[in-house]
């Protein structure tokens, strides 16, 4: 007995070994199960199949940015959709907009911190394609230091120009040595005053600049104020082997005080990779998915001046707006569609994949002008690069338009040589006034005038309209003529009220004569204006005078009376009457000195007197 429990007490620790044993391995601890699953969850992730977008990122253009300012990008690669986002890293995402399956838009907001950033494009099935270090966000450049030309004192450094730069590009997204290319730069003013005979140069390096000598001149450039200008380059042989290339842009400008300044700029692009090893071989240009990364050569249309016949646009008035369209691109433009009002197209997509559909010129504004005589949908074909064409639109003013300045929405949709669609969209002003409704005429019966006489002319002003207006001075002109009294101040004038015009006038000659009549006023913006009239009235000729008599001795006239026998004799002053009287008294004779006889007028002799 006492062997048996001996054996039994040697045997049991081993068993009780051999259970712990098995139940280690049917429920292992917790910790090694986590690890467990861990490891196969990181054996799944491992394995998992790439996205079947292929989504990538070959480029960004620009790839240095100025943080003063909104600025735009072009990220090219595969595999976008619409509804991809751009997101930088350490700062989040960007307002993105869907291009093509290879382009996408973005804007890097103003005020994003200095630095570089990788690029990341995310899709919404979560694919996600990153780009190291494709951006780089840098702080506005300083100016180089110049010494003075003149000894006119410098400005203040709280104000002065500064010209900086917000964005660049290349028409390629890789440089490939001995090929042309046109270079896009935008530059801003981030000073304080204006800048003014900006000039900006392009040295001589990695790149050669064509066409224009290497010199751009950009005029002013107010504060704030964008510039956006292209270049055309030749990239020399010299980048074989170089990883980027570098491109010299030196602006000088002055302020209002002719103060001169002048800031360097130094571009980088990144230059295809060449083939090492062995024999030198040919550099080759590496092919791109899309040529759409940077500056395209595409046309661009433009109003160049428009006018409106008539001149002046009133409610209630129809009216043909005449308009200069030019293609100032480097491309042509074909199939050309203007609408007036605003509108689009949708025959095909930015990277001219076509669609169906048509033009839509429907949901433009007319509340103010109205199209007539024809729809606001107009054709004017192709239009070369450089060509310029006139484009006329028969509209009408609203006559519930109130006096006003109104914008006009103007759009061109058409396509380039490669059927790319584009779509324009401009604005125009038009102007519209109330002029004051008159009428200027006599407020009596036409008066008679005389040649070389002076006479009245009875005029008033009476305001037509429906408002009441504040005229300034009513005046009346006329050629070949004197007039006196002809103008007068007349004031606020109510609907349906009149201003009389008493003025005179002494014609020169008879016939029609031409009244000028005028009235000024202040129009709807504040711009002296003025309403004339033309009135005709008949001068006659003047009343014939009698001739003046002679005088006598005694200074008194000589009438001319008629005599016996038909002729006429001249009536005899006092004194020769007096005269004939006396030789009378004396017998001498009494006629007329004539010799002819004069008329004898009997008297009857008074009673008592002698008569012989």
């Amino acid at each position: 007995m006492n062997d048996a429990l001996h054996s039994l007490r040697r045997v049991l620790p081993a068993a009780a070994l051999v259970v712990v044993l098995l139940l280690l391995a049917v429920h292992p601890p917790a910790g090694w199960a986590q690890e467990a699953t861990a490891t196969a969850t990181a054996t799944t992730e491992a394995t998992q199949p790439p996205d079947p977008g292929n989504l990538s990122i070959t480029a960004v253009q620009p790839g240095t940015v100025v943080n003063t300012g909104d600025t735009q990008i072009v990220v090219t690669g595969t595999g976008f959709v619409d509804g991809s986002v751009v997101v930088l890293s350490n700062w989040g995402g960007l307002e993105t907009t869907f291009v093509s399956r290879q382009v996408l838009r973005a804007t890097v907001v103003a005020g994003v911190p200095a630095g570089s950033y990788d690029v990341q494009v995310v899709n919404p099935n979560a694919a996600t394609a990153v780009l190291r270090g494709a951006l780089a966000v840098v702080l506005p450049a300083g100016p180089t230091d110049t010494p003075e030309p003149t000894a006119t004192a410098a400005p203040t450094d709280f104000i002065r120009p500064l010209l900086v730069v917000q964005s660049y590009g290349a028409s390629a997204p890789q440089i490939t040595p001995n090929q042309n290319l046109d270079f896009e730069m935008t530059i801003v003013n981030a000073g304080q005053a204006a800048a003014a005979n900006v000039l900006a140069t392009f040295v001589s390096g990695d790149f050669v600049p064509r066409a224009t000598g290497g010199v751009r001149a950009l005029g002013n450039i107010a504060p704030g104020q964008p510039v956006r200008f292209w270049q055309p380059l030749f990239a020399t042989a010299d980048l074989r082997g170089k990883a980027t290339a570098v491109l010299k842009v030196t602006t000088t400008y002055t302020d209002i005080n002719g103060q001169s300044y002048e800031s360097s700029f130094e571009l980088t692009f990144p230059v295809v990779p060449q083939a090492s090893g062995g024999a030198a071989a040919t550099a080759t240009p590496t092919p791109t998915t899309t040529p759409t990364a940077g500056p395209r050569l595409r046309p661009q249309l433009l109003v160049t001046g428009y006018t409106t016949e008539p001149e002046t646009l009133q409610p209630g008035l129809p009216f043909t707006l005449t308009m200069d369209v030019s293609n100032e691109g480097q491309a042509n433009a074909r199939n050309v569609v203007l609408i007036v009002g605003g509108g689009s197209a949708g025959s095909g997509t930015a990277d001219g994949t076509p669609e169906p559909g048509g033009v839509s010129g429907a949901g433009g504004s007319f509340t103010e002008f109205a199209p007539i005589g024809s729809s606001n949908v107009s054709r004017l074909g192709d239009l070369t690069a450089g060509e310029g064409r006139a484009a006329a639109q028969q509209l009408i003013v609203n006559t519930t338009t109130k006096p006003g300045a109104y914008p006009v929405k103007v759009s061109f949709v058409y396509t380039d040589n490669n059927g790319v669609s584009y779509t324009d969209d401009q604005v125009i002003t038009l102007l519209v006034f109330q002029q004051p409704q008159v009428e200027m005429n006599f407020y009596t019966s036409e008066p008679t005038l005389f040649a070389g006489e002076p006479g009245g002319l009875p005029l008033q002003l009476v305001n037509t309209g429906r408002n009441a207006v504040v005229f300034g001075n009513f005046t009346v002109n006329a050629e070949n003529a004197e007039l006196t009294n002809n103008a007068i101040f007349v004031g606020a004038l109510e609907p349906g009220g009149f201003f009389p015009l008493d003025a005179f006038i002494t014609p020169f000659e008879p016939g029609p004569l031409d009244l000028q009549l005028s009235v000024t006023y202040t129009d709807d913006f504040n711009r002296p204006a003025v309403i004339t009239d033309t009135l005709t009235i008949e001068v006659l000729e003047a009343i014939p005078l009698e001739p003046e008599l002679p005088l006598g001795p005694d200074g008194l006239p000589i009438e001319e009376v008629p005599v016996d026998g038909g002729g006429t004799t001249t009536e005899e002053s006092l004194g020769q009457r007096i005269w004939r009287f006396i030789r009378g008294l004396f017998g001498l004779g009494s006629e007329p000195s004539s010799g002819e006889e004069a008329p004898v007028e009997e008297f009857p002799a008074p009673e008592g007197e002698f008569v012989p």
